[in-house]
């Protein structure tokens, strides 16, 4: 099959986006298939051309504001209609569609192509970190016009599938994500990097330091003694949270083994998000054989079996939240118990298995054997 897909968010930007559009452009090359990728333009010398042998091509699209690695896509629909009238697509796949997508779709509906979107990112909670309030009704309002117009809008948890039908969007189908559990693994872990963090119980936050994963929150547990928080990523907070825990040790942005190394390396992982619609982060860790501690929302959910491979605390309940991490820093066989619970829960999790399933919904909206009950996606057989 050909399939177009169009991302909100592309390389040389690595995000969740990012990195699940690459996982499906593997699949897709692993089984024979073919891909255009339509993604922002960020310069010329750092816009990859083709990737894994596909081509891409790039929008134009400026810099947000407030968060200058995000692109704002600025196409026409004659632009995409264009692009995808040169590839012949048998099916567009929409990566977390937000500007781009009303443009997609009624390129979409011109062509006659079938339409899978990813919900990925919540934009309208994002909104209330970086402007007014009223921004969050208009994003609502633009999601809901995006999304319905699409024949399957994937969803990574079961939490973003309850968000999406409270806010009247259909047409859902749960799927979420592998990990790469040889990469992410317990045997990555670094003696010599946990000595030179300082040889204390190590607490990890892993992923962008940005205001809406809500990293502020950390001052809860900063001062749990023996621990140590340590940081690993990089993002528009990055200066302001190094004032805020002078003591934390700050990694950067890091990929590959040395990802899964520091992950490994860690005691504890925490994650203090309260909008993430799955957190491959919390799943990495987990496949590294670190207990989590994390809020209970969103995508963590579905994650972490609370006492067996970490715990869910309170959101917002900033008290609940230290117990949980004192009660795991001080306890080292339980963080081992906890650990080993941990990689075991996520081992069935292949990319794989997750690309074949979404292989077989392209097929099924090819084929127009999709329907639609109770707002859910289901197969007719």
């Amino acid at each position: 099959m050909r399939v177009a897909i169009i991302a909100e968010s592309f390389l040389p930007h690595m995000n969740g986006v990012t990195n699940s559009v690459l996982r499906i452009l593997e699949h897709l090359d692993r089984r024979g298939h073919q891909a255009l990728v339509l993604a922002p333009a960020v310069s010329r010398a750092r816009d990859e051309r083709w990737v894994m042998g596909f081509p891409v091509r790039r929008l134009r699209s400026l810099p947000l504001p407030t968060y200058p690695e995000v692109r704002m896509n600025l196409v026409t629909d004659d632009l995409i209609v264009d692009h995808l009238r040169d590839f012949e697509p048998d099916v567009m796949h929409l990566a977390s569609p937000f500007l781009v997508g009303p443009p997609a779709v009624r390129a979409s509906a011109m062509l006659q192509v079938p339409v899978v979107a990813s919900f990925q990112t919540d934009v309208p909670a994002f909104t209330t970190r970086y402007s007014a309030p009223f921004v969050q009704r208009w994003a609502w309002n633009r999601l809901r016009g995006i999304h319905q117009a699409c024949d399957v809008n994937l969803v990574p948890s079961r939490a973003t599938l309850a968000l999406l039908q409270s806010a009247g969007v259909g047409n859902l189908q749960l799927l979420g994500r592998g990990v790469d559990s040889t990469l992410f693994h317990p045997r990555q872990r670094s003696t010599n990097l946990h000595r030179d963090l300082g040889g204390e119980v190590l607490l990890g936050a892993v992923g962008r330091l940005a205001p809406e994963k809500s990293w502020e929150d950390l001052g809860a547990v900063a001062d749990v003694p023996g621990t140590r928080l340590v940081f690993i990523g990089d993002g528009p907070r990055r200066k302001a949270l190094e004032r805020r825990f002078p003591r934390a040790a700050f990694l950067g942005f890091l990929t590959g083994h040395n990802l899964a190394a520091a992950i490994a390396t860690m005691d504890i992982c925490i994650n203090t998000g309260l909008h993430e619609t799955f957190c491959q982060s919390v799943q990495e860790a987990l496949s590294c054989g670190v207990p989590v501690v994390a809020a209970g929302a969103g995508g963590p959910l579905d994650l972490i079996s609370s006492s067996r491979t970490g715990w869910l605390y309170e959101p917002g309940d900033m008290a609940d939240l230290r117990n949980r991490v004192v009660d795991l820093a001080g306890d080292g066989g339980k963080r081992r118990a906890m650990g080993r619970a941990a990689r075991t829960s996520v081992l069935q999790r292949t990319w794989s298995a997750v690309g074949d399933q979404l292989l077989a919904t392209y097929q099924r909206v090819i084929d127009g054997r999709v329907t639609v009950k109770s707002g859910t996606v289901e197969e007719v057989e």
